[in-house]
């Protein structure tokens, strides 16, 4: 049996239930401007990632707090270059000023969807975090085209799945425009990482069971009562045998 996983958790986006969720988790994704967040609230997650031995990680996206990063946009290589470096330099500057490790660079939103299926865009955000390379994991999707030129390229990797979205066959995660994009029910999350992180199944949306591979689990900081959800999976987690792998 599994004995530790890894709970991740998109923080620092404005909604104010970090010191809800940190205990319960044992990584989290912290925005840096690019779709939410600013220096101060970066400051205040970081102190309290410490806190609760949480390992801390970059959260980038496209440039676009109007549409919360969740829609695509065509950037320029340059203009792709520029926010990302900046963004994630904020970031790693208040993590050395507190003299706490980076741990991980994970994207966010229509950003992380674009890189599971787009070559292209793929090898040019990889080019951009190649200074991060040797010191940083990269929170990807497994069979995605961003795991797969992220291993070509000598990137370490962690493969993410998400404990509260349902998956499409092609393990590509149902729209959001879809009812049934987002689990709800707390019952149906446990199962559904438990399923993952023990037998590397995940049900998709149709019923059909299919092979996963996942280290770190997410569950959205903007989920209905995700607090609550991640309270009830790391107590049911540890009736199971299995503990958060804190630092």
């Amino acid at each position: 049996m599994i004995k530790e996983i890894d709970i991740n958790c998109d923080l620092g986006e404005g909604l104010n239930n970090e010191h809800l969720i940190m205990p319960y988790i044992s990584s989290c994704n912290v925005a840096c401007g690019g779709h939410a967040g600013d220096k101060e609230l970066m400051e205040r997650v970081v102190e309290l990632a410490m806190k609760y031995q949480v390992k801390l990680g970059a959260h980038p996206s496209y440039p676009d707090k109007k549409n919360f990063g969740r829609v695509s946009l065509k950037l320029s290589k340059s203009e792709l270059e520029v926010t990302i470096i900046e963004q994630i330099k904020i970031f790693k500057e208040i993590t050395d000023n507190h003299a706490v490790r980076m741990h991980h660079i994970k994207a966010h939103g229509a950003l992380y969807n674009d890189l599971a299926k787009d070559e292209a865009l793929s090898i040019q955000y990889l080019e951009i975090l190649n200074a991060y390379k040797k010191d940083v994991f990269l929170y990807v999707p497994y069979g995605s085209v961003i795991e797969k030129k992220a291993l070509e390229s000598g990137f370490k990797i962690k493969y993410e799945a998400f404990a509260d979205r349902n998956y499409n066959e092609d393990l590509s995660l149902v729209p959001r425009s879809e009812d049934n994009a987002v689990i709800k029910n707390e019952a149906q999350i446990l199962n559904h990482v438990f399923n993952m992180a023990l037998h590397q199944r995940v049900r998709t949306s149709t019923g059909k069971e299919m092979f996963i591979k996942a280290d770190t689990f997410c569950v959205h900081s903007d989920t209905e009562n995700a607090a609550g959800m991640l309270q009830y999976l790391y107590h049911n987690l540890h009736l199971k045998g299995v503990s958060l792998a804190k630092l």
